[in-house]
């Protein structure tokens, strides 16, 4: 059956900090053009997470009065603090030895999600269509293969494909420039680096899962405006690198977090459970004791940085935010980045549409990205993650502080880091088992409670939105050799290795519980497994996140 369709100026996909910056960047050139943005959440930010310490420079150019209009910029960074974690001790490192990238004087600590909500009105305001609600299942393409466009995903499928009765068919969304902005591991993006190539020349793309917790604490360990920042402890004893933070919001609200680079090897290491005994450390638990745990979420983040990141343009469309590794990693930083990647985006768009040009590629985006500051500020902090990796948390951050601090980025040579994360992983009897502590229900939790928090609901009659692409591999491969390692590294329990009555074991999904991280579509050894977007406004509901 034909589809019904509407068409567009430029469809947006992504209500995230690109493609909203994006949206309102077009209308503020031409207000005559007609945009419209489509977001998978229930509402703009439930699928919004960050830690997140916002440096406000994209902001300033977009609305350079949004003090005046009410920006939720509410709590400036007021104390910089940065520790190095052993298991009992927090060493802290004076801020002249920090690479200067981890400085956030005029920076402000926030929820992504509520700013995303405001970016939303302020699109709206401008008369931008906003469709939450509506997963993106496909791309569009003429007979020239360029992008025309979107399908949002049907409605009231049954878990066979059959229709149930309130299916309701998906609608073509056409447009003469289609930007994706799913953040990051975008399954539209992931198909389309793969048609257009656009990874050629690049180095494979490297990523961490965050993990977070929003905590309401005792006025009296309150301290607004506090960030700290930690490396070692509990990640060096595994193996593995990353860091932690802990930020002081208003309202006495305490965001703590632990990221978790998806290269580690160990396949016994659980990121989750990583970060409840992280809560534990005393540094840590003196802001947490005696608070109450009000959400929890987990994303994954891309922190390739310049060498990983793919060609951000094609035939009929663009590339943007963390959907193209705009992240800079040695900022912990990503959104003012991805603002600035739709703010140009949607320059090229406008111009491209005056002179009646479609479908075409914005080549010129390309120029106008590699001279903007964005890139440059990417380019000067391009060898941390690769230091980080190569040398771990330490070395790599002393590497950093000579290459940052000292040279100002301009060393003549870029640190390589070619071997994608899923790769690392060792077998596991090479590996040590790790023995997590039990949670004791006051600063750590266990999943299933964790997962409850973050307000995940999916319509359970629905097809599963995690492909196997051999549903052989997870007991036939990854058990014996990796003791199926998606057991651990999802921080929603949705994978499974169950016992059956007669001996044999059963790979288990409970798509139900999934917060839509994308960290199993990262880190399968087999690259086995394939998030798809679920049915529209399933997934996690973050409140504040």
């Amino acid at each position: 059956m034909e589809r019904e369709y509407m068409d567009y100026d430029v469809v947006i996909v992504g209500a995230g900090p690109a493609g909203l910056s994006a949206a309102c960047r077009l209308k503020q050139i031409n207000a005559e053009l007609s945009i419209v943005l489509v977001e998978k959440g229930s509402e703009v930010g439930a699928h919004i997470l960050s830690g997140a310490v916002f440096e406000p420079t994209a902001l300033n150019e977009l609305f350079p009065d949004w003090k005046e209009v009410g920006a939720p910029l509410n709590t400036e960074v007021k104390d910089d603090n940065i520790y190095v974690l052993t298991e009992n001790q927090g060493l802290k490192i004076p801020s002249f030895f920090a690479p200067k990238t981890m400085h956030n004087q005029g920076n402000y600590i926030i929820s992504l999600g509520n700013l995303c909500r405001w970016l939303a009105e302020q699109a709206e305001n401008l008369g931008i269509e906003i469709f939450p609600g509506f997963a993106v299942a496909d791309v569009l393409y003429d007979e020239n293969a360029a992008v025309t466009g979107v399908v949002t995903g049907d409605m009231g499928v049954g878990p066979n494909g059959e229709h149930k009765d309130a299916y309701m068919q998906g609608m073509e969304l056409r447009g003469k420039y289609t930007l994706f902005a799913e953040g990051c591991r975008g399954h539209l993006g992931k198909q389309l680096i793969e048609k257009f190539s656009l990874d050629t020349g690049s180095e494979a793309q490297h990523y961490g899962l965050g993990i977070k917790e929003l905590w309401s604490i005792p006025t009296k360990q309150h301290k607004e405006g506090l960030v700290i920042h930690t490396a070692g402890w509990p990640l060096d004893e595994s193996s593995s690198s990353g860091g932690g933070f802990l930020y002081h919001l208003e309202n006495n609200q305490v965001a703590v977090g632990l990221i978790t680079d998806l290269s580690y090897s160990n396949p016994h290491v659980s990121p989750f459970d990583e970060f409840q005994r992280y809560k534990h450390h005393p540094v840590i638990s003196q802001h947490l004791n005696g608070g109450e745990r009000i959400s929890y979420g987990a994303r994954a983040l891309v922190k390739g940085g310049l060498q990983s990141q793919p060609k951000m343009t094609f035939p009929g469309g663009l590339l943007i935010g963390d959907n193209a590794g705009t992240l800079n990693f040695a900022k912990i930083k990503g959104i003012h980045c991805a603002m600035k990647s739709g703010m140009l985006a949607a320059e090229s768009v406008a111009v491209a549409i005056s002179t009646e040009r479609k479908h075409d590629e914005l080549t010129e985006y390309t120029v106008a990205y590699k001279a903007s500051w964005a890139y440059k500020e990417l380019h000067l902090q391009r060898n941390f993650g690769p230091a980080q990796h190569k040398w771990g948390n330490i070395l790599g951050s002393a590497y950093a502080f000579i290459d940052i601090n000292l040279f100002n980025g301009k060393l003549p040579w870029t640190l390589k880091d070619p071997k994608p994360d899923h790769s690392k992983l060792k077998l596991a009897a090479e590996c040590k088992k790790i023995d997590y502590p039990k949670p004791d229900n006051k600063l750590s939790f266990d999943k299933l409670t964790s997962v409850f928090l973050s307000n995940t609901n999916h319509e359970e009659a629905q097809p599963c939105h995690l492909i196997l692409k051999n549903a052989d591999v997870p007991i036939s491969h990854n058990l014996p050799l990796f003791d199926e390692p998606a057991q651990r590294y999802c921080p929603a329990g949705v994978y499974e290795v169950i016992d059956k009555e007669d001996g044999s074991k059963q790979f288990q999904i409970n798509a139900q519980n999934c917060v839509h991280c994308k960290t199993c579509d990262i880190k399968d050894p087999t690259q086995n497994i394939v998030w798809v977007a679920p049915e529209g406004s399933g997934g996690p509901n973050y409140p504040n996140m």
